[in-house]
């Protein structure tokens, strides 16, 4: 019998009291929570510091399952009970984040408890591989794949613009928040977590690393320029990503890729990404 059908869990704030149970829950799989467990690393329980609230269930004090509420709403280890308790807590809310992402089951789930309330969706996208690589690439890395240096912000700002638009199709830079943006992209490469292949003053390749801890990262915003699709540039430009995300910044890397972009699936398993989960991110 599940602790669901004993006894019925309470959701409530989870505070620094609670941050060796929270450490507990995210290192139950490191890599699929790499994104939360990458903020509370930095920031503990501080929701100022998180930039969101992390809320758990709760049973008898001891902690089952969270949910991260920010930008992003992301669910860590939830079951049916935990979703329903967290629907519950959030459906009276008013809705405050751009994108709810994470492990499908638990997403689909959740989303339904709450869209009623929140919907609708701009888009919902119930089929996305989620794909690691602990071990080196397969392929031979693209030796023109490098970090981007500061003063190179200004070629790869337009990049970011163009790859964020096409996959999430809002522009990044509406709304008078271009110079943000721009600041959120230079403190990337700032970080060393921007990588690019640049031809002659032009962005070719690029790929970001976004959360990580020690364990793992998660790579995103991977791009190859439309006039150099189809070449072959982008499993050898992802296994220069891989390398010097490998010796530099954590060895588990990972990512999540919609399940229609066949290119991009068929380069990330040349490299040698297989799939250890699905995602599903509800849009608005």
């Amino acid at each position: 019998m599940t602790i669901d059908n004993v006894m019925t869990g309470l959701v409530r704030g989870i505070g620094s009291s609670d941050l060796a149970q929270v450490q507990t829950l995210l290192a139950q799989d490191r890599v699929v929570n790499c994104f939360v467990d990458s903020r509370v690393h930095i920031a503990g329980t501080d929701p100022w510091r998180l930039g969101g609230d992390l809320w758990g269930y709760f049973t008898a004090d001891r902690l089952h399952s969270m949910v991260y509420v920010g930008a992003n709403l992301v669910p860590i280890a939830t079951t049916a009970a935990s979703r329903a308790a967290f629907a519950d807590r959030l459906r009276p809310l008013p809705r405050r984040c751009s994108s709810f992402v994470g492990p499908a089951e638990e997403v689909r789930d959740l989303w339904r408890l709450l869209e009623p309330a929140w919907g609708p969706a701009r888009e919902v996208r119930t089929n996305q591989p989620f794909l690691s690589l602990d071990s080196p690439p397969l392929v031979a890395a693209d030796d023109r794949v490098r970090l981007v240096e500061l003063s190179e912000l200004d070629l790869l700002v337009p990049a970011c613009v163009e790859m964020f638009t096409d996959e999430v199709g809002i522009s990044p830079v509406v709304g008078g928040v271009a110079g943000a943006y721009r600041a959120r992209i230079a403190e990337i490469i700032h970080s060393g977590h921007a990588i690019a292949r640049i031809d002659n003053g032009e962005v070719i390749f690029k790929a970001e690393i976004g959360s990580s801890t020690r364990s793992a990262c998660q790579v995103q915003g991977v791009w190859v320029a439309p006039a150099y699709r189809g070449r072959g540039l982008a499993a050898p430009g992802m296994a220069a990503v891989v390398n010097i995300a490998q010796e530099q910044v954590a060895p588990n890397v990972s990512l999540y890729v919609n399940d229609f972009n066949f290119a991009a699936r068929k380069a990330y398993a040349r490299v040698g990404f297989t799939q250890s989960e699905t995602f599903t991110t509800v849009l608005f």
